[in-house]
Parts: structure tokens; C-alpha cells; sequence
């Protein structure tokens, strides 16, 4: 089965939608958009990225932006799906035919367009991993202010070698040879295992 008739099977599945659909298909598909189906809805990419997309759910339809934050919203249609969860994506909900304004979706489709062409997209940071010293390491550790203050000034990627180090330890005796071992590598700011990594 071809794409348009894939997409033609998506909408027919959704026959109380059925109007809607075909029409924010049309709408869409009159600006430079490439079509495609990804996770099995209408999909609309442009410069290879996944910007708008059409879905049927139980009581309306959703056109979905995926860089909308971006938008300026001037007819305060946006939706965000999950309030404090989704940071990028945000929807325009139809529940009737009547409620599509083709002249109101063109402009949120031309900005969108608009802002792939500067560059510009929803910068989602990660959240930092706080990572936690096991007891015999924050024992030691806690004797020695300097050696402490020097522990967290290490990349969260170095104090994990150090950690996963001393946790991998099954004897005391190991673990305090190890102990002794890492000190002057955290005092001189490295990592246990930095002699093994290439020169950036």
C-alpha cells in the first residue's frame, strides 16, 4: 500500500473525524511540508524534521506542533498535552468542523516553517543525576575537608569511576588500599580512569 492510501486508511478508520482530518490534510499540505506516516498518524516533516502532525483521538482531533513553544500562539489556540512534562510539543484541539480556521492554522504553519528555517527549536535540558557516594567513600572522605571539596569538584562521570571503585571492592583490606590508591588522583582534579582516555 502506497503512502497516500496508508494516510487515506488512517482517516477512514476515523469516520466520525473523517471532515476534520481530510481537511487539516489539505490545509497542511498547502504549505512545503514533505508528507510521511510515523507512529502511525499523518506526519509532516520539512528540512527533515518531524514539525506537524495530524491525530484522532476518542472525542477530538489533534494537530500537533512539535517545536509549538516556539509559536507565538496569537489566538490562544495551543494546548500543552502534559502540563510540566512536555516542554516542546504543543496541540491545536477540534472537536467540530466548524472550529478549523484555515487562515489562522496558515500562519501557525508558515511561523513553524519559519522558525525551522532560522534555526531555531525548544532546548530541553536533561535533569542532573545526583550522584550518590556509598558509605565507606563518604567516610573517608569526611575526614579530609580539602579531599571532599576536591571529590565534588570532579565530573559527576569521574566521582561514578571512584564510586563504582570502591563499591566493586568485596574485602576491607582491598577497599582501604583502594582508598589510599585514588587519593592523589582526586586531589589532582582526575579521574581514575584518565590515563586510559585519549587527549581531547
Amino acid at each position: 500500500m502506497d503512502l497516500d492510501n496508508q494516510i487515506q486508511a488512517y482517516i477512514d478508520e476515523h469516520e466520525k473525524f473523517k471532515d476534520i482530518l481530510v481537511e487539516l490534510r489539505r490545509i497542511v499540505k498547502n504549505e512545503a511540508f514533505e508528507e510521511t506516516l510515523k507512529w502511525g498518524i499523518p506526519t509532516y516533516v520539512y528540512e527533515q524534521k518531524n514539525l506537524v502532525g495530524i491525530g484522532a483521538f476518542k472525542n477530538h482531533v489533534g494537530l500537533w506542533f512539535f517545536q509549538g513553544a516556539l509559536l507565538n500562539d496569537k489566538a490562544r489556540i495551543l494546548h500543552n498535552a502534559q502540563e510540566g512534562k512536555t516542554k516542546a510539543m504543543r496541540q491545536i484541539h477540534f472537536k467540530k468542523f466548524e472550529e478549523i480556521n484555515e487562515s489562522t492554522l496558515a500562519a501557525y504553519l508558515k511561523e513553524t516553517i519559519d522558525n525551522q528555517n532560522k534555526g531555531l527549536k525548544v532546548n530541553i535540558s536533561k535533569p542532573v543525576k545526583q550522584v550518590v557516594i556509598p558509605t565507606e567513600l563518604k567516610s573517608f572522605l569526611s575526614a579530609d575537608l580539602s579531599m571532599f571539596k576536591a571529590f565534588k569538584k570532579l565530573t559527576p562521570g569521574r566521582q561514578k569511576e571512584y564510586i563504582e571503585y570502591i563499591h566493586s571492592a568485596k574485602k576491607e583490606q582491598t577497599k582501604s588500599d583502594r582508598l589510599k590508591k585514588i587519593t592523589p588522583l582526586i586531589e589532582a582534579g582526575k579521574g581514575l580512569n584518565d590515563k586510559y582516555k585519549p587527549n581531547k
